[in-house]
């Protein structure tokens, strides 16, 4: 326990402290925009920014991640708000933290384990073309100040790490949106900035609970867009957490972080924050920035809070241009470039599933649907392999017998193979069935199973079946009907 604490809290302490200020300065003009989107005040979305930092920092399954309110889970609001209010919206937060505490003891975090890589690609590649697109108006009919601030955020970035000594202490985004929020202040540059994105807040939140009645008809009201936030706000957490995982070479615990989830929306539910999850961006700036522990999650909502409510003023001067810079280079940093050239080595189905999982999340911005497509497809594209290795030999025959081999899967994707592979027209006295290399998975295997021996007697034809593993023998004893005489006359009867 001693050592974990070391680890997760002790082990980084500057570049987590470093990394928590980078991540709450690009944290601020992202949960104001993500307020807008919900029809919400942009306390709101700050306020949600730094208890979810904060309470994930200690409950969740992943250190070094990042959470709070994202654009994605605000979405889902619009039409809350819309047409029940602010009070709604904060109940519908707690219920949702609920929810996914609920799947965190259900265990349903171990579910990531059927997600393949192709999506999760997918979904990486699909995150940064939003991202990136995300700062395009802040690029679109602005003078050549801007676009001249940005390429020199750009250069600061990929250049100030190469300074020898320095440029290993400090983070290099921190440098572009400190020299950047100087120049513009120094030579009084009028460009767009973090105050041109809404009112700060300058008190600190306090804890209250949702004005709504408590009855049946509000839960009715709250639970449908509740069952959509806490499953889009797990599924975008679960595939960040895989992510981060892979960027830092450790495990994270799913489920902890299901848990961990719940919690923290809860939490921000009382304290008056829309619900929240993961975010890859930010969790991207934080390793990048030298982010590991959980206390630069920590950190990150700390520094969020403290800066909109005591810093206002100055942060306000930060141009939107330094954070444009740091966000492109998120994206571009987020962008699998590999994948575009396996496009040429991986598999014709692997490649369909990717792209299928980026063109959906870019066009309907809903990472659920693109996510549940791609694995659906990923699905039905190894269900259809696997139904194809499947194979019945009929090596072993003479003039009034025959002996099947059945080497393979038997599920519901192979059953019609597995029924057309006999020839029930044969005249033969005996027909001995070999499942020792076979595996019967399911009903509809069991189901093709009974079609194959009963069409067999109707023609007079003895069946035999051996070597059933113990799996098959199980599931075959239980479902199967052509060693149930009574079953057999009722099926051959029509009733």
């Amino acid at each position: 326990m001693l050592k974990n604490f070391k680890i997760d809290w002790m082990s980084n302490i500057r570049g987590d402290l470093l990394a928590g200020i980078v991540v709450a300065l690009a944290l601020i003009p992202e949960a104001i925009a993500f307020s807008i989107i919900a029809g919400v005040d942009p306390k709101i979305g700050l306020y949600a920014s730094f208890s979810i930092s904060v309470v994930i920092a200690f409950t969740g399954g992943r250190s070094g991640m990042i959470s709070a309110a994202t654009g994605a889970m605000a979405l889902l609001m619009i039409t809350l708000v819309k047409e029940h209010g602010l009070e709604y919206l904060l109940a519908a937060t707690v219920l949702t933290g609920l929810l996914q505490i609920l799947a965190g003891y259900l265990r349903l975090g171990s579910l990531m384990r059927f997600v393949s890589r192709s999506v999760v690609t997918g979904f990486v590649n699909a995150l940064a073309i939003l991202i990136f697109m995300a700062q395009l108006p802040e690029l679109t009919n602005v003078t050549w100040h801007v676009y001249a601030m940005t390429a020199a955020g750009l250069g600061i970035i990929y250049l100030f790490p190469y300074l020898p000594i320095i440029g290993k202490l400090i983070p290099s985004p921190l440098i572009c949106i400190v020299a950047l929020t100087a120049i513009t202040m120094w030579f009084n540059i009028d460009v767009r900035t973090v105050g041109d994105m809404g009112n700060l807040p300058d008190t600190l939140p306090i804890f209250l609970w949702p004005d709504v009645p408590l009855n049946l008809e509000t839960l009715l009201i709250v639970l449908p867009y509740s069952m959509g936030l806490a499953v889009v706000g797990l599924l975008e957490s679960m595939m960040t957490a895989t992510i981060v995982d892979d960027l830092t070479d450790t495990k994270s615990d799913k489920n902890r972080e299901c848990k961990g989830q719940g919690i923290a929306n809860m939490f921000t539910g009382f304290l008056g924050g829309m619900a929240g999850c993961a975010m890859i961006g930010q969790s991207m700036i934080n390793i990048k920035s030298g982010g590991r522990g959980r206390l630069s999650t920590l950190s990150a909502g700390l520094f969020l809070l403290f800066m909109v409510v005591f810093l206002g003023p100055w942060l306000k001067q930060i141009p939107m241009a330094a954070l444009v810079a740091v966000m492109i280079m998120v994206a571009i940093g987020t962008f699998s470039w590999r994948s575009i050239t396996d496009l040429k080595k991986h598999p014709l189905s692997t490649n369909i599933v990717m792209l299928a999982t980026v063109i959906i999340v870019v066009v309907t911005h809903n990472l659920a649907i693109g996510v549940f497509v791609g694995v659906l497809l990923a699905s039905l594209f190894f269900a259809n392999k696997i139904s194809r290795m499947m194979v019945v030999r009929d090596d072993i025959a003479n003039s009034d017998s025959r002996e099947y081999r059945v080497v393979g899967q038997v599920f519901f994707a192979s059953s019609d193979k597995f029924i057309e592979s006999f020839d029930f027209k044969e005249v033969l006295e005996t027909v001995t069935i070999d499942l020792s290399a076979a595996h019967f998975w399911d009903v509809s295997a069991v189901s093709a199973l009974d079609k194959v021996v009963i069409k067999f007697r109707r023609e007079g034809t003895q069946v035999n079946l051996i070597g059933m593993n113990q799996a098959t023998s199980t599931i075959v004893d239980k479902f199967g009907v052509h060693d149930k005489p009574e079953e057999v006359e009722k099926l051959l009867s029509g009733h």
